[in-house]
């Protein structure tokens, strides 16, 4: 089938992130993808070789040419262009009306488990007599699932991060820091410059090397060290690189929901910077995640490790030391991967379930 899938970016780069690993999953799946993009510049560095059986095209009114393929995905809500929808409409008018998919954010509350899979008859404008189904992604079979692409079994080639760091250090423990603006971070470098225990930091492009470079007090072009700390400024990585990169660290500071999947993939420790809401919302959907990481996980520990995710999203006003993972968090964060990798083996994950969402609702189904 031809997919048509529809994003805004809004702020960040998550949003085409998820867009873009979807339309590559699908078309592993033998199908086609048309992406629409407000702003794909980001694709540049993302995905630079682009990626055959995907067409990026600008987000805008259908030329005359331009008929909705037989699936249509709205990313998150944003609404395709009026034209677009009037388009779809005149389809369902010939009995060949497209399956109208709106992908949710994910989450682990239990309202997705409710919502997935319902159905919104459009009433009123250029879109009225369609109806849009709504694909929630989630942690359990009563959801949409995770993006999981079957490459992530393959082991990590063990030089991939020396190639990327000549400078790497040995001896060091490794994290990645991918975050939004964070008021916890001065007070982390403070304790990794005076730990012991030598760290090799590295910085994602942003938010994570600017506010880095505020706390040294001048650029950081390549690299700094300040006492056992060894600061890394890294380029714009393409996906895969950046999937290799959290495989390769003991310690992962990730933000959003494109690289919080990741870092779950990996199995490595890793602390989810969640995008917080004016009105405190995402402090549920932190604690709903927590509750099925650490299904489980001995007491005292998952306290520990819900502290920690809690203080690195302002949340908690007493934060602990930042101190990197002890054998017990390295090992647990392990099983949580292998269940829900798990899962998506025996389930399908996102991008199956998706498929056969949408082929089940074709008017010609069955």
């Amino acid at each position: 089938m031809l997919w048509d899938i529809f994003c805004r970016v809004i702020d960040n780069h998550g949003d085409l992130g998820v867009c873009w690993r979807l339309a590559r999953r699908l078309v592993a799946l033998d199908q086609r993808v048309r992406l629409w993009i407000d702003d794909a510049s980001a694709l540049a560095w993302m995905a630079p070789q682009g990626a055959e059986g995907v067409s990026v095209l600008p987000w805008r009114e259908p030329e005359a040419h331009e008929l909705p393929g037989e699936v249509v995905v709205e990313a998150f809500g944003c609404d395709p262009p009026a034209g677009f929808l009037a388009r779809m409409a005149q389809s369902a008018s010939a009995a060949l009306a497209p399956v109208w998919i709106n992908l949710e954010y994910l989450s682990a509350e239990s309202y997705v488990e409710r919502s997935h899979g319902l159905a919104s008859p459009q009433q009123a404008g250029p879109a009225r007599g369609l109806v849009k189904w709504f694909f929630y992604p989630g942690f359990s079979e009563a959801t949409g699932g995770l993006l999981r692409e079957p490459a992530l079994d393959e082991p990590l080639d063990a030089q991939w991060l020396a190639r990327l760091d000549p400078g790497l250090r040995p001896e060091a423990r490794r994290a990645s820091l991918f975050c939004y603006e964070n008021a916890a971070l001065h007070e982390a470098l403070d304790a990794w410059r005076d730990a012991e225990q030598p760290l090799d930091l590295y910085l994602t492009p942003g938010h994570a090397l600017g506010q880095a470079a505020r706390w040294l007090g001048r650029p950081i072009e390549a690299e700094e060290r300040i006492g056992p700390l060894r600061l890394v400024a890294l380029p714009w990585l393409d996906q895969p690189d950046y999937d290799r990169l959290l495989a390769a660290c003991d310690l992962n500071f990730v933000r959003g929901e494109d690289s919080f999947v990741r870092a779950l993939w990996a199995a490595r420790p890793f602390l989810w910077q969640i995008y917080p809401q004016d009105d405190g919302v995402h402090a549920a959907k932190l604690e709903a995640f927590l509750d099925r990481y650490l299904a489980g996980v001995e007491i005292a520990l998952a306290a520990t490790i819900r502290q920690r995710f809690a203080a690195w999203n302002g949340l908690d006003a007493a934060r602990p030391e930042p101190l990197l993972p002890d054998t017990a968090w390295a090992d647990l964060a392990a099983q949580p991967a292998a269940r829900f990798a798990e899962e998506q083996r025996r389930q399908g994950d996102l991008g199956q379930r998706l498929l056969a969402f949408a082929s089940a609702k074709r008017p010609n189904a069955g």
